[in-house]
Order: structure tokens, then sequence, then C-alpha cells
């Protein structure tokens, strides 16, 4: 039987809407849509939820909008419809074909000849370094939003885009401001003079790096770091290539986000949410110094163990050994039809029953570390986030004298 015929006969109305939803991610064509959707939802709502004025609800959303776009659609759109096109133009074929296959994989392809390598790891390398433009953007993003909110709503004091200062008049001092202005626009500029030195690398790359050792060594970096630090301990070699690598992930033939493109993004993100916080004031620097390394270590690697840690906990459970392998890998969507005929076979009951019942399975674990990451990384951490800046706001206002206030109203008023 057919996937969506068996989907059909689920035993109730949100068994089979939940696995349609699945069914459908697991598909390489909507991925980029659905988690757009899935990760703008986690980070978004429980900013929106704890937003303590609309001016703060306003600027997280524009910058969760923003960073989920930059993450989920320009890689595809800028590797593959801009990038991609422009540089492979000198490679034959059979070469354009293995632009996508990431390179720790063409290494160890003894079919390819060296020289045809020494042609492909400067335009994979070219490709990678002209799409650092989206973690620098995600950096830039942070001053933009700045920018936004000064805008707007004129207001550059966190203490008062956060509402922290409820019980006196909210004064905005002009100095600030322009502090903020000026920062982020320098910071902008700062970005812009980066990603144009990556696009003079890539031409560099592109021009001569097939006969250039110096500029094969550096391709090596961008696409194979950790092979390139720990060239005797495979282990290490892999993660480092794992987490850092610049180089993209093969979807089909398509360039795809990476995981380390990922980290790109969250230590560039991480550099630009420090700065743009600080030039608001110690409570915005503060709350991002609380909430930024925890949800950062979760996106690079923390909801990669957790997924981990919870497959292993299933598999001591029998009735997921269909499921869970012994390696961790579950079952795509695609293959359940087979897998319930022969458990059906195996266990004489009927194909839809096992059908069920694999679908139950797969969507418990799919499901608990989605609602982890939005209770726990996106709920807890944003409602504490903001009750402990709260709180030191309010010891800080019980530990400054009272004439130091009326100094500080005076001056803002100026």
């Amino acid at each position: 039987m057919q996937i969506n015929s068996l989907i059909n006969t689920l035993p109730n109305k949100l068994l089979r809407k939940t696995t349609k939803f699945l069914a459908k991610q697991e598909q390489s064509e909507s991925l980029s849509h659905v988690r757009f959707v899935q990760d703008t939802v986690t980070n978004l709502i429980p900013k929106a939820t704890f937003a303590r004025s609309f001016a703060d609800l306003s600027e997280n959303s524009f910058q969760e909008i923003g960073e989920s776009v930059l993450v989920y659609y320009t890689p595809k759109l800028l590797g593959n419809g801009v990038f991609r096109p422009l540089y492979q133009r000198g490679l034959d074929a059979a070469a354009k074909q293995k632009i996508s296959t990431p390179m720790t994989e063409l290494n160890k392809d003894a079919s390819i000849a060296a020289e045809k390598l020494k042609e492909l790891k400067p335009i994979k390398a070219a490709i990678a370094a002209s799409c650092l433009i989206i973690p620098l953007a995600e950096y830039a993003l942070c001053y933009l939003k700045n920018l936004f909110t000064l805008k707007v709503f004129h207001q550059a004091d966190f203490n008062n885009i956060a509402n922290l200062n409820k019980d006196k008049k909210k004064i905005e001092q002009r100095a600030r401001q322009e502090k903020v202005k000026k920062s982020a626009i320098n910071h902008m500029i700062g970005a812009a003079a980066a990603f144009g030195g990556c696009l003079a690398t890539s031409i560099l790359l592109v021009k001569r790096g097939k006969n250039s050792k110096a500029l094969q060594k550096l391709s090596d970096f961008i696409l194979t770091p950790g092979s390139v630090l720990f060239k005797n301990n495979e282990k290490k070699a892999a993660t480092v290539n794992k987490y850092f690598s610049l180089d993209f992930r093969d979807d089909k033939g398509q360039l795809s986000l990476s995981h380390g493109q990922l980290t790109s993004c969250v230590l560039l993100g991480g550099a630009g949410y420090f700065g743009s916080s600080a030039d608001r004031g110690k409570q915005n620097f503060l709350e991002t110094l609380f909430r930024f390394p925890l949800v950062g270590f979760y996106v690079v690697t923390g909801s990669e163990m957790f997924e981990r840690g919870f497959k292993k906990l299933l598999l001591k459970k029998e009735s997921f050994q269909d499921t869970i392998s012994k390696d961790l890998k579950v079952p795509s969507y695609k293959e359940l039809p087979e897998l319930a005929k022969k458990l059906a076979e195996k266990n004489k009951t009927s194909v839809e029953n096992e059908f069920a019942k694999l679908c139950k399975q797969k969507a418990l674990i799919t499901s608990v570390p989605f609602l982890f990451g939005m209770l726990f990384m996106g709920m807890f951490v944003a409602g504490v986030s903001r009750a402990f800046t709260q709180y030191r706001y309010n010891q800080e206002q019980k530990n400054m004298p009272s004439n130091l206030i009326e100094r500080v109203k005076v001056k803002g008023m100026q």
C-alpha cells in the first residue's frame, strides 16, 4: 500500500494530521518552509509571551523572522542560485555535479583524480567564502534591529524598551540615542567591508586556486579545518570538520546549510548580539550574557545531544526496537509501509495496525525534542532571563543614591 493510503487509515484525526505534517517535513523541497515556521515559532512565541512592551515585541519579531529567513532561505538562494553557477563555469559537466558533495567525501573518493580534486577544491571554497554573507548579515541584523527600534519607537535605552522603569517617567538620553545610531551604522559598514574581503578572496580562489599551493591550503582550511589542524587524530578532525567547516551539505545535488555554517551563524550572530546589546545599556548586555550561551549551545549541538539521549532511552524499550536501530537511525516515512508489512507478517497482525504503531512512535521521537526546545529553551529561558533582568534593575535602583537618580533625570532631559 502507498503511504498516503495508509495515513488515511490512521485511527484518529490528530495522528493523521501529525503524520502528514512530519512526512512532508522529510521532503527536501518543503524542508526550508517547514523549518522556517518551526524555528520561528519556537523562538518567537516565548519572546512574545514574555514581551515587556510593544517595542520589545516588535524588535524581537523583526529579528527572529529576519534570522529565520537568512538561515533557511538564503543558503539555497545564494549557494545554488548565485555563486555556484557563477564560479563553476570553467568546470566540465562531471565536475559540476560534484560541487554539492562535501569535501570530506570527495577526499575519500578514489575515482576522482588528484588533478580534478585540485580544480574542484578552490571552487567549493570560493562558494563557501562568498556565502559568509549569511552570518555577516545576521551580525548586521542585530544592529539593524537597534536602528529599527530607534526609528520607529524613538527608544535606544533598554530600560525603557523593556519597560523596566515602570513607576517613573521614561527618559531617553539623546547622547545614548546618538551612540546607538552611530555604532549601528559603523558595524553594518564593517560587516559589508568584511563581505567585500570574502568576495575578493572567492574571486582569487576561482582565478588562481588550482595552481597556487597557498590557495589550496586556504581551501583546505575553509572546507576541512579539522583535517588541517588534526592530521593525526581522526576523531578530533571529524568533530572540527562537522562543527566548523564552511562547506555545504549535499541535499540531492543541491547545496544546503551545513552544521558548520550554522555554527558560523551562531558565532557571528553572538558577536552582534553582545555588541548591539552593550550599546543599549548594562541590563541588555547582562540579559544577553545569560540567555545567548544557553540558546547558542542548544542550537549548535545541544538539540542533537538531547535527541540522541532521548533515542537511547526509547531504544531500551522493546516496542521501539523496530523503529530505532542500534546506531540510532529512524526509518523515513517512505520506508514505513514496507516495514509495517514485514511486522504484520511477523506478528500476525494487520498492516494498518503496525503502521499506526510506527507512526505514533515516529511522532513521539520527533515531537518530544521539539517541545523540549520550545518549552524549556524557549519559554523557560525567556521567562527566567526577563525575571532576572527586572530583579537586577530593581536592585540597582535600590542601591543608587536618590540624589544621583535626580541628576540622571536632569541629564536625560538635556
